[in-house]
């Protein structure tokens, strides 16, 4: 280990990868609200959080797991799962006056059409302005489920438009 005058030790989630802290300044200086978009194998998170001294504060948020209420019968952890658990977000935020926000993907890998931007763009598509590029957001066959439909015995596109008819007549 490097020692020294010259030597600064980091902090600990810097050294441990899970924070990029010039980026977070730049969110944070933004003074806009954040939607911090995280993923993990089974499910999605979507949170719109406002810099507090204190620590952030969590305004509103939908995980994947959300969407059994609004009739989800599939796996949380797909690409049409993470859409609508961001269209249930943005729904959320519009509802706790939230009509503006900057995208918060952390560390995480930004390839384009992943599960990431079809989180994102359900954020956009219910209504709350963003800052996304959308050549970033996945087709909408994708988004629908039509890619991995015959996967599926209950049919993933039609549980797709009911559960989005449900969460957006809520």
């Amino acid at each position: 280990m490097a020692d020294g005058p010259g030597y600064k030790v980091h902090h600990r989630r810097r050294r441990e990868q899970k924070t990029d802290y010039k980026k977070r300044l730049e969110l944070v200086k933004s003074g806009k609200h954040r939607a911090v978009v995280r993923k993990s194998n089974k499910h999605m998170n979507v949170q719109f959080a406002l810099y507090n001294k204190e620590g952030d504060e969590i305004i509103t948020s939908a995980k994947s797991s959300d969407l059994e209420e609004f009739g989800w019968e599939n796996h949380t952890g797909n690409l049409p799962a993470a859409y609508l658990t961001g269209l249930l977000a943005g729904t959320r935020a519009l509802e706790e006056g939230i009509e503006e926000a900057v995208v918060d993907l952390g560390l995480q890998m930004k390839n384009h059409g992943t599960r990431i931007f079809a989180a994102v763009k359900g954020i956009s598509d219910s209504g709350v302005d963003i800052n996304a590029d959308s050549n970033s957001f996945p087709s909408e066959e994708r988004i629908e489920g039509q890619h991995i439909d015959n996967y599926h015995e209950n049919g993933i596109v039609s549980n797709f438009e009911e559960t989005k008819e449900n969460i957006i007549s809520d």
